[in-house]
């Protein structure tokens, strides 16, 4: 991928501030007590935040709606925050664990990383932390890979696409190679700041991450 698609991908996932999060949160789904249905915990960044969409019109959103067709009453807590990092959903998770006590954690952590020229080092070692603390807590893991455009240089995106993968094989946990397939190469799939996906996106990146998650709902 390149030139203007490049540029989108490169500022997907937002500023680097994170905002506040009751404003970037998307979708929390039952208001039942935690344990009492089977739960979904979605951790990441202004993709999955809803930024600059409708409340309600995001592809969590979206994800809640399909679950309520399928058996078990599965319910689903968005604790996604627009320039969340690797290592702010680490310090948050534990937390989260404990009070959701999900049955399936989905990670989308990692690209504001990149974008804030972070060791890549560091973004594996939070990254597969958090997926051992999911699993330790008895959750499945569902891990959302993503890709750097070409300006990043060969190496570093190779290496940064690999580590979604090296993690999913050494952890055992379910990964969509990369969750913007489809998306990223299409201007018209961006929101008028050519940062953000828009609203027709949407059902893409859900598509991008249903035929993971079925598997994991059993």
């Amino acid at each position: 991928m390149g030139g203007r698609a490049g540029a989108i991908l490169t500022a997907v996932l937002g500023p680097p501030v994170a905002h506040a999060a009751g404003d970037a949160v998307a979708a929390t789904r039952g208001a039942s007590a935690p344990g009492t249905r089977p739960l979904v915990l979605v951790l990441g960044d202004s993709l999955s935040a809803e930024y600059g969409l409708r409340r309600g019109s995001g592809w969590v959103e979206l994800m809640a709606q399909r679950l309520a067709t399928v058996p078990g009453r599965w319910q689903i807590f968005n604790a996604s925050i627009s320039g969340e990092t690797t290592a702010g959903g680490r310090t948050r998770l534990p937390a989260l664990l404990a009070e959701q006590r999900p049955r399936l954690v989905i990670i989308e952590l990692g690209g504001n990383d990149a974008l804030r020229g972070l060791d890549l080092g560091a973004t594996r070692a939070a990254l597969d932390t958090m997926v051992t603390q999911a699993q330790a807590s008895g959750a499945r893991v569902l891990l959302l890979g993503m890709r750097m455009p070409p300006n990043y240089g060969r190496t570093y995106g190779e290496q940064f696409t690999q580590m979604y993968r090296d993690i999913a094989t050494g952890r055992r946990c379910a990964l969509v190679p990369f969750f913007l397939e489809g998306v990223a190469e299409r201007i018209d799939l961006f929101q008028g700041d050519r940062i953000h996906p828009t609203e027709q996106a949407q059902a893409m990146l859900l598509s991008n991450v249903w035929p993971a998650v079925q598997p994991l709902l059993k």
